[in-house]
């Protein structure tokens, strides 16, 4: 479900409902959690081919030397264990959608044989001899700009030509004005038939609180801050404090306006700290099992961890 009114969020809407009604391949950038699968899946179930299949394959996750086989699948004996026969994405996506997420990872092979399947809609599974047509529309996404890695010449740019057909850019969260008290509201529902609790409310200063902040993770990290607060809040009503467990904001006495931008830096770095060690705890200190854990880009999740000197190793079980 796509939620928000600001202006942002609405222009980016009705963009995606004209996309929906064509049947052109689409690219979709935004920054970590910003909702690009769930603006792809917008695109598929408003369109001509919402009764075929929504495939999605996050690219940042096929190893280089299995990029054809995910895509195109393979034919008995292609190789040492090809047993039988195995339907890629591609086939399986038949008359519906196929969703390339972080296509900017995709493998120079991969692209190539992507490329080639864009070009006519036909392609041959590992170890097949005969053509095989395939019926879908593709959307793909990606977290960085696809123009600034082709000028780098880190992704084709003759690929990048036929993604780009209608292109669309999901609003970062902090410019989406009035959709965090929005969004936190319907989290709030959602968690608590989730996990079975009684329902519970967000009070007017941890509203103010959330409005705040900068939200680098965007809306799957407001949604991650709401459903933690939920679950460790003991009350009816969620205040600041349940928010930033440590008290850093709430045992803080009240800040002048020269004061306010070092308290907020102080309330996000200890907000942060706290988030991500917790995050990193419950993955056993596998970075890979946190990012799916939390729904990140394993990188970008690295990068958060060593600039607030998280290590990952002192988490591990012995």
């Amino acid at each position: 479900m796509m939620i928000g009114r600001s202006a942002a969020f609405v222009r980016a809407v009705r963009m995606l409902d004209r996309f929906a009604a064509c049947d052109a391949p689409v690219l979709i950038e935004g920054e970590t959690g910003t909702g690009k699968e769930l603006a792809a899946r917008h695109i598929h179930y408003g369109g001509a081919r919402r009764a075929g299949p929504f495939v999605p394959i996050n690219c940042g996750a096929i190893p280089d030397a299995l990029a054809e086989n995910e895509l195109f699948g393979h034919e008995r004996g292609a190789f040492t264990d090809a047993r039988g026969e195995s339907p890629g994405c591609v086939a399986l996506a038949h008359g519906g959608t196929l969703f390339l997420d972080e296509i900017d990872s995709l493998s120079p092979k991969g692209q190539v044989s992507l490329l080639r399947f864009l070009q006519d809609r036909t392609y041959r599974p590992l170890g097949g001899r005969a053509e095989c047509r395939a019926d879908v529309r593709v959307v793909a996404a990606s977290n960085v700009s696809l123009e600034r890695l082709a000028d780098r010449g880190a992704f084709r740019r003759d690929l990048l030509f036929r993604i780009k057909l209608l292109y669309v850019e999901m609003p970062r969260l902090r410019a989406r004005e009035g959709d965090v008290p929005l969004l936190a509201d319907h989290f709030l529902i959602e968690c608590s038939r989730w996990y079975a609790v009684p329902p519970k409310r967000i009070d007017g200063a941890a509203t103010a609180w959330l409005e705040q902040q900068e939200w680098p993770g965007n809306v799957r990290e407001l949604e991650n801050v709401v459903h933690r607060a939920v679950l460790l809040c003991d009350g009816a009503a969620i205040g600041v404090a349940d928010l930033v467990p440590d008290g850093a904001v709430a045992d803080r006495p009240a800040a002048g306006p020269a004061q306010y931008r070092s308290a907020k830096a102080e309330a996000m770095e200890a907000f942060h700290r706290r988030f991500l060690s917790d995050l990193i705890r419950a993955a056993g200190g596998n970075l890979s099992s946190a990012a799916r854990l939390c729904g990140a880009d394993r990188r970008m999740l690295g990068r958060l961890l060593k600039r607030y000197r998280i290590d990952p190793a002192s988490f591990r079980c012995a």
